[in-house]
């Protein structure tokens, strides 16, 4: 975490007062909530819409914190306690971020997509752990708040820096690609998430692509090459940026042989040179496979031998609710993939379940897909229409848009394999009934839906 004085931060972050009183006191990291302070940290009050953190200021400085940061237009700062005045509370914490960056002797990996981030995250820094003393981003903490807290709490001696980064919107992946200064950027993929916002997926390859608007004079991008959106665009605006590909098809620069789907586990292989390499990763999924084809490339950028790697890939420790496969109090067999949700996530998860062997049952539990836009029935109802009946036994729906996965399903399932809920409690109560040991159950949804209550209620 971020090690300085009260001068030196009063620096960093641009500060406005005199501290001269204060100025030798030593800060060890930063917190932006009064209910995680620990001593001699840095406490940053920001102004929501619901609270405002400077009514914590005190009670935070109480609690150990060694100084805070002060909003200008606030009244009434505590004269006789560190303060350090800013322009505004947010943009110092960026700013802070920012230099501290700067500071550090360090390459950074930058990744964002519509799918896959935060594996691609988490398998790449594994791969890098083999041979540098790598810091990732926590969790999903990938915004314009995210980011810049994942920065300050890197040590100093840290080697690489492999940070994900999110939006919503146009300009907020090229704000947060100009803080971090990657030397390395992935673009995953470009899916259907944010249609609500950008309206198409056009722009929203668009707004993925501005991770280029940060990279290092002489970096890298490692993108999915078998979307056109992305390969058309790079040749044509970034003609001289250095570029590997990584995909299912020969066009890519890397590309998987053969891919076999175990129950626990996912082999496939590589070529490399005149001979194929064959590798395993402890995760479901054959788009995962292009995840790991992602880090793979990274880490070959940061010569990264291929005993690590496999041992690297053999380690992997995803962040929950991402294809994690958990058993329930039945000795059912539930992959949680509740995290999030966008049609391409959801028919690579439907397929990984259809092709599955070995199960009593395959069950689906659908939830809705959100900010998908005015198109979001119909992306729902092709969802239902995509779902083999002949690999899939039974079809649970959650949520009013979900419903309509369900319509579209029941196109070629009978009713009795369809069954579309508006209540949790009804769906859990049905789901403990109805499933049994050896039964596999998918569970997928947006974040808002929250179906992470329904696996954990299938584990009691």
């Amino acid at each position: 975490m971020i090690k300085r004085t009260l001068k030196q931060i009063h620096e960093m972050a641009e500060g406005l007062n005199d501290i001269s009183p204060f100025q030798s006191k030593g800060i060890n990291g930063v917190t932006i909530d009064s209910r995680t302070v620990k001593e001699g940290c840095l406490f940053i009050p920001l102004k929501g819409e619901q609270v405002d953190g400077h009514q914590y200021v005190k009670q935070a400085l109480a609690q150990g914190a060694a100084a805070s940061f002060w909003q200008r237009d606030v009244p009434n700062p505590p004269d006789d306690l560190p303060i350090i005045i800013v322009e505004n509370t947010e943009k110092a914490l960026q700013q802070l971020a920012r230099s501290y960056r700067q500071e550090l002797n360090i390459k950074v990996i930058g990744i964002t997509g519509s799918n896959g981030k935060t594996t691609t995250k988490d398998m790449t820094a594994a791969l890098l752990a083999t041979a540098y003393k790598v810091h990732k981003t926590n969790g999903n903490f990938n915004n314009h708040l995210g980011l810049p807290l994942t920065v300050l709490s890197m040590a100093e001696d840290t080697e690489v820096a492999v940070l994900e980064m999110g939006m919503s919107s146009r300009g907020e992946i090229e704000f947060l690609s100009k803080m971090a200064k990657p030397d390395v950027a992935i673009i995953t993929n470009i899916g259907e998430s944010h249609l609500l916002d950008l309206g198409s997926r056009e722009e929203i390859a668009n707004a993925k692509l501005e991770i280029v608007e940060g990279l290092a004079k002489d970096g890298t991008l490692v993108y999915h090459g078998d979307e056109p959106l992305l390969r058309n665009r790079i040749k044509k605006d970034f003609p001289d940026l250095n570029v590997i590909s990584f995909g299912r098809t020969e066009q890519n620069d890397l590309y998987p042989q053969a891919i076999s789907q175990g129950a626990d586990s996912t082999t496939f292989t590589i070529a490399s040179g005149d001979k194929e390499i064959g590798y395993e990763i402890p995760v479901l999924g054959h788009h995962n496979v292009l995840n790991a084809l992602a880090a793979i490339l990274v880490a070959n950028e940061f010569n990264v031998d291929d005993s690590a790697i496999r041992k690297g890939l053999s380690t992997i420790q995803l962040t929950n609710m991402r294809m994690e496969l958990v058993e329930g109090a039945k000795g059912q067999k539930i992959i949680n993939d509740a995290y999030n949700a966008s049609p391409t996530s959801v028919k690579a998860a439907v397929e990984l379940v259809e092709g599955l062997s070995g199960f009593e049952n395959k069950i689906l539990v659908l939830g809705d897909m959100l900010e998908l836009g005015p198109q979001e029935k119909d992306f729902h109802t092709k969802i239902g229409e995509l779902i083999s009946n002949e690999r899939i036994d039974r079809i649970f729906t959650y949520g009013p848009l979900a419903e309509f996965i369900a319509k579209g399903a029941s196109k070629s399932f009978s009713s009795e394999q369809v069954r579309p809920f508006q209540d949790k409690q009804e769906l859990i109560e049905e789901l403990k009934s109805s499933t049994q040991e050896n039964d596999i159950i998918l569970v997928k949804a947006s974040r808002g839906m929250k179906l992470e209550e329904v696996v954990q209620a299938l584990q009691k």
